[in-house]
């Protein structure tokens, strides 16, 4: 009797007990269900399946990415009442989202979806304008609200972007529909309310937190972001939390970046930002020449560096430390590969900030804390 006092006490702990034994042979759901007690227990404590998702939450939801070449990955959402579906970019470095509209007929909104206001019933504007530059493309429309949709969470009134021109063509040539920021609030042009704000204000996440996993080597599948939870199946060992040093982009410190044992860049640190939009991981120009130099990576056709594949194994790792704890990025993760060639994942010109891209982020799971307004890293695996 000892053990089943014990384990009615674990079962209150954790829902996942009922597939764990209680005696061999025998789980706890057939014990409680021979001593007559299964009914009234699932009565007072509804079953749920076990999670994979950290912490106490009940509201993680993870929406699947596309890796689309490893240098972009988006997700689906829908906006409206019928739904109308659109790929996204989950962009942390900005904080709006947008899709196409109808009023556009630029080659860049007609060759993806674009939102009919029309034809949605849940729809409303206040005719106020927005205009967002990117790095490279830029928006422009007018704000709309109307109920939209990822996964099965259902945020009310969100407000967005109804592109009405994307100036320079840029958005003509990806993969994707429009863009969702992730940044903080204030980073929002037009003083436009955040996706996240509005899940946490509208109680769809019990954690003011959202993580992402990012595959590698062109095209895996596996990628996803969680709104609300941590994902302990995509990281090993601890995760190592990092203070942001301000609310705009999830931006950080890094202390230095070594190449066996040498500083290469940031000897007296620098500030960084974490960017899942960028595909790169992009620096000072100086600093990411010293870099490549060290990496064999030559320059080549369009800005990037190319590397020879068969130098793979004997090329060094890159180590940026961050918040004193050291982050080494293996070859195989700085390097973006294909079936004809290398490239360096490492880029110049990043204005003043470093900013770590997706070639970061791959190895690393990321842990966006708006709670506690810090970044979480972890091993990738």
């Amino acid at each position: 009797m000892k053990w089943l006092i014990i384990t009615l006490a674990c079962i209150q702990l954790s829902e996942c007990l009922f597939r764990m034994p209680l005696f061999k042979g025998k789980s706890a759901r057939d014990v409680l269900q021979e001593k007559g007690l299964l009914e009234d227990f699932l009565e007072k404590h509804p079953y749920r399946p076990c999670s994979k998702f950290e912490g106490p939450s009940s509201l993680a939801t993870n929406e699947p990415m596309t890796n689309y070449m490893d240098v972009s990955y988006y997700g689906r959402i829908s906006i409206g009442s019928p739904p109308q579906s659109f790929t996204v970019i989950f962009d942390t470095g900005s904080s709006n989202l947008w899709v196409p509209s109808t009023s556009c007929y630029a080659a860049s909104c007609t060759k993806h979806r674009r939102f009919d206001p029309s034809s949605s019933s849940t729809y409303y504007s206040r005719n106020q304008g927005v205009s967002i530059q990117y790095g490279t493309g830029a928006m422009d429309g007018i704000l709309g609200y109307d109920t939209v949709r990822i996964s099965n969470m259902v945020i009310r009134d969100q407000e967005f972007g109804l592109a009405t021109s994307e100036p320079g063509g840029f958005f003509a040539h990806v993969n994707f529909d429009g863009i969702l920021g992730m940044g903080y609030q204030s980073l929002a042009a037009s003083g436009a309310t955040t996706v996240f704000h509005n899940m946490m204000a509208q109680n769809l996440v019990d954690q003011p937190l959202f993580s992402v996993y990012l595959t590698r080597q062109n095209g895996g599948y596996g990628s996803e972001i969680v709104f609300g939870g941590i994902d302990s199946s995509h990281y090993t060992g601890q995760i190592h939390w990092v203070p942001v040093t301000r609310e705009a982009y999830w931006q950080i410190n890094i202390d230095r970046v070594t190449i066996n044992g040498q500083v290469v860049a940031c000897s007296g640190g620098c500030a960084a930002i974490v960017d899942t939009g960028t595909s790169l991981l992009v620096g000072s120009s100086s600093g990411i020449a010293t870099i490549n130099q060290y990496i064999g990576a030559t320059e080549s056709y369009y800005g990037q560096s190319s590397i020879n594949c068969n130098n793979l194994s004997s090329m060094p790792d890159v180590v940026f430390t961050i918040n004193g704890m050291d982050f080494p990025l293996s070859p195989q993760v700085y390097t973006l590969q294909n079936s004809y060639s290398c490239s360096s994942g490492f880029s110049g010109g990043g204005g003043g900030l470093w900013i770590l891209g997706d070639v970061f982020i791959g190895g690393y799971y990321t842990i966006f804390d708006h709670g506690n307004n810090r970044v979480g890293l972890a091993q990738a695996v």
